[in-house]
């Protein structure tokens, strides 16, 4: 084994702890945007704060799941269109999957806007 192999065996490794801190990473900015977005947003609530974490788990989970493999990044703004839509979808879907997590069609729509707008003040990455 000579010092390219070693060297690549190390860049694998922190690729994958990078990704589980990323994924940490975007719970935490994605539970407090979601939460701003639910009190800015009508036809958007949530029930309680486990309801906020697990809808922040998910919606963490599925934004990453889409973006690893559709290259879609669900950012409403600076993504276009197509991230517009996909941050809605995302929204909209978690309601089937996170009890406690109320929104409407138009609170998807409205609520992507939201965070688009508030993806913009706070640093990181929201969805």
């Amino acid at each position: 084994m000579d010092n390219n192999d070693k060297n690549r065996d190390r860049t694998d490794n922190r690729t994958n702890d990078w990704d589980i801190g990323e994924i940490l990473i975007r719970i935490l900015v994605t539970a407090i945007v979601v939460g701003i977005a639910a009190f800015l947003t009508p036809g958007f609530s949530i029930n309680s704060l486990w309801s906020l974490i697990l809808a922040a788990v998910v919606i963490a989970l599925l934004d990453y799941l889409i973006q690893k493999f559709t290259g879609v990044n669900a950012t409403p703004f600076g993504r276009g269109i197509t991230g517009f839509i996909v941050a809605a979808i995302i929204l909209y879907a978690t309601k089937f999957i996170v009890p406690g997590f109320n929104i409407s069609v138009w609170g998807a729509i409205i609520g992507a806007l939201v965070i688009g707008i508030i993806d913009v003040i706070i640093p990181g990455r929201a969805m």
